[in-house]
């Protein structure tokens, strides 16, 4: 394997640029000793939720925990079916299981992001919810989702894992839904030192109920209300990420014009970019390519000193987790063929023009194209 030279992921970096901010912030938190629900989770609590325009956020330990007690609060029950793409991580699908409700899968669209035209061809009287994910940073088409979910009387949970900083006609992503879950996972735009999550919503009760829920049910030290779980957001993770949602306005502009470097570079004859849509804000999480002989392509760009990642390479319907719910290969025709081309290209916001034309020329001389 030759020398990285164009590395896919940017956390060195990342602390190197923001060494002083950072080693201040959780110095705070250590002088002051509140490592458990301390000022700092309030204090990104509400930064977090006036910078999404969401009436309340509430930390949690990560995007699974989010997604599941969002739909645990929100009242979807054991054996009601959930609407959902098989193309997420697939912590997306397992949220849904774990709680003892049916993922039903609905196939995507070419953007990667579920297909609104599928949905309600999927919906049984037992359906509950739809889930979206917003793939890539990319939120879905809410208008649409929205309209199916109001005229059969359907809850939306939006997976918006990877939608912080990203909008749609002006709407930020997770205010959609009657919940929108959110992870701080290190690869994220906006992360944490370690596993984090937090979701969004316009339900006081909900919010209310997660609230004490995220702390084993207790209304206070001597009174359990319910049986809840420990999925408190950790205070050095909430002023990290405090401290980041300051810049993440920036983090993602950076990577837009990567973006935009890539797009310029790219002789697309042999690949495809999903195009921008007008209507949309992108938050950049990832930038992911279509394309022909991808695994020869990926090996290719190993060999040339770029690393790059495959997101991914099973459809979640064609996992052994899934076997039971009875997908078979050609079941998600869309799905299954992005996932033998998709490829994610490094472009974080640490990334040189050099790097960035290092990378596409790889691309380009591959197919020919240089």
């Amino acid at each position: 394997m030759s020398d990285v030279l164009v590395p896919f992921v940017d956390l060195k970096q990342r602390f190197a640029e923001e060494r002083e901010e950072l080693l201040s912030a959780v110095t705070d938190v250590l002088e002051r000793g509140d490592l458990i629900g301390g000022a700092a989770v309030t204090d990104f609590e509400a930064a977090a939720a006036s910078y999404a325009g969401a009436a309340h956020c509430i930390a949690l330990n990560s995007g699974t925990d989010a997604l599941m007690m969002g739909m645990m609060a929100a009242g979807i029950r054991r054996d009601d079916e959930v609407i959902t793409p098989p193309n997420s991580f697939v912590a997306s699908t397992a949220s849904i299981a774990h709680i003892g409700a049916t993922p039903v899968f609905c196939d995507v669209g070419e953007d990667q992001n579920i297909d609104p035209a599928r949905i309600e061809a999927l919906i049984t009287p037992r359906t509950r919810a739809i889930m979206p994910v917003h793939w890539t940073g990319r939120i879905c088409d809410m208008e649409t989702i929205s309209a199916i979910a109001e005229t059969h009387g359907l809850l939306v949970i939006e997976d918006s894992a990877q939608s912080m900083g990203a909008y749609r006609n002006g709407r930020h992503g997770g205010t959609w839904g009657v919940v929108g879950a959110f992870s701080a996972h290190p690869l994220k735009n906006l992360n944490a030192v370690g596993d984090g999550g937090f979701l969004f919503t316009q339900s006081a009760e909900i919010a209310e109920r997660l609230r004490r829920y995220r702390n084993h049910g207790l209304a206070d030290r001597d009174t359990c209300l319910e049986w809840g779980v420990n999925s408190r957001l950790d205070t050095i993770h909430a002023a990290v990420l405090l401290h980041r949602l300051r810049r993440l306005d920036d983090v993602i502009e950076r990577r837009r014009r990567n973006v935009e470097l890539y797009r310029s570079l790219l002789v697309q004859d042999d690949l495809f970019i999903p195009p921008y849509d007008p209507q949309q804000s992108d938050a950049h999480v990832m930038f992911i390519i279509q394309c022909e002989r991808r695994d020869e392509l990926h090996a290719h760009l190993t060999q040339s000193g770029v690393q790059s990642l495959i997101y991914y390479r099973r459809p979640i319907h064609l996992q052994p987790a899934a076997a039971a719910l009875g997908y078979r290969k050609g079941d998600m025709p869309v799905a299954e063929r992005q996932a033998d081309r998709v490829l994610a290209l490094p472009h974080h916001q640490h990334l040189s023009p050099e790097q960035i034309e290092m990378t596409a020329n790889a691309v380009n001389a591959f197919y020919g194209r240089s």
